[in-house]
Parts: structure tokens; sequence; C-alpha cells
């Protein structure tokens, strides 16, 4: 590992602490069992269509092709989508489901790791997740931040710049003396971007590494991710 001099750490939340697709599933999971439903597709499926819809319309967003909407929206039309392909047209249903993002299971390293992290650095999170749902997303997975940043407050989504220099500005440090902590490649190609050090640390639903990329940690868990660093 590349010598580090780092002052914070800026954590993804969806993915990396959190397993965003088995709260999605669950959330899946209990509409298509609803009564009444007249045929239950695959949870997969339907878990898909979400995640798709999701990706693209925050790119949208972040490409300028549509006006920015907190993910609380996003998460509203996606829920709306996989309802009507589930054959639910109850709209406390949809409700209900969208509500699933925002109850989302921690990984089971991730609850020890941040505790153990926080006894040497500041730990801000950084999500795409809007103030409201990351309220509830800390709340519910039990996260404990020094600060929690939503990317509602740059009012655009990851990779964009401007989300990432909103934990520069909380920190007050420069860019390189930040970790970004992330599961995806793309977010920590985002913030490298900017300047941050960056950390991938493994998770099965992340979005891995190719050969090009140089991140300057790489980790299995948040608990090798702390012996790298050298906290003990």
């Amino acid at each position: 590992m590349a010598e580090l001099t780092i002052d914070a750490l800026v954590f993804d939340v969806l993915g990396t602490l959190v397993d965003e697709p088995a709260g999605l599933r669950a959330g899946i999971s209990a509409l298509a069992s609803s009564p009444g439903v007249p045929e239950v597709p695959e949870v997969e499926r339907l878990l898909l269509l979400w995640q798709r819809h999701i990706e693209r319309e925050q790119r949208r967003i972040v490409d300028g092709d549509r006006p920015y909407l907190p993910s609380d929206h996003v998460d509203r039309e996606a829920a709306g989508l996989v309802a009507e392909a589930a054959g639910v047209d109850d709209p406390a249903a949809v409700e209900t489901l969208a509500r699933s993002a925002r109850r989302l299971p921690p990984w089971p390293d991730t609850l020890a790791g941040l505790t153990r992290l926080a006894a040497r650095f500041p730990l801000i999170g950084l999500s795409n997740a809007s103030r409201t749902a990351l309220l509830e997303l800390n709340a519910h997975a039990g996260l404990r931040w020094h600060q929690a940043l939503s990317a509602e407050d740059a009012r655009t989504y990851k990779p964009d710049p401007a989300v990432y220099r909103l934990a520069v500005t909380v920190a007050g440090r420069p860019p390189e003396r930040l970790l970004m902590v992330a599961a995806h490649a793309w977010d920590l190609r985002g913030a490298q971007a900017l300047g941050l050090r960056t950390a991938y640390v493994a998770r099965p639903v992340g979005d891995p590494p190719t050969s090009f990329d140089r991140f300057d940690v790489y980790a299995e868990d948040l608990a090798d991710l702390a012996a790298q660093l050298g906290v003990s």
C-alpha cells in the first residue's frame, strides 16, 4: 500500500456499509406476496428493474438531462414500475415498497468496523440517498457517524464532483488528506477525479475495480481496512 497521510475517512453507504439488494428484495417479496396479486414474478427480475431505473435516472440527472429530484422521488418511481410489473395497483403498497429502500441491513462487519475506525479518524458518510432517507438508513442499520452528508445538498448525484466536494468542505482539509471508502469502483473514480485518496472494500454487490483502476487501498472488509490503516 502506498504511504498515506489521512485526516478523515469518507464512506459511501449504499452497498458499501449496508446490503441494499437484501433490503429491496425483502420489500419486493412482501409486495409480490400481497393478497390479490394474480401472479408472482421473479424477485430478482423485479430487483433488476428497480436497480436499472435508479441507475439510469440518476445518470440522467448528473448529465443534466433531467432536473434534480431527491432519491425519495426516484425510489417511488422505481417502486411504481416494480408494482406494475407485479400486478399491484395499491398506492399504499407502492409507498411501502418505496420505503424499503431505507430499511437496509448492515453488512456483518460494518458496525464493529466503523467503531474501530472512529477511534482514529473522523468518519463522514457521503450518500446519494436524500437527507430524510439517510436519516432513516442510519437509524435502521445502526450506523454511527461524526457527520452524514447527502447528495441532496449538492442537488446532484455521485459521481458528480459537487457531491465529493461536500465532504472536502465539511472536513476543511485538502482532498488528498481524505480517504474515500466504497465498494463501487465508479464511486472511487469520481472521488479520485477531485483528488481524494481511495480505498476499495470488496462486497458481493459492489462494482469491482478493472485492471485499469489504481486505488490506494484494496481491502477485503472493514477489519482489513482498519488493519491496513494501522488502526488496532
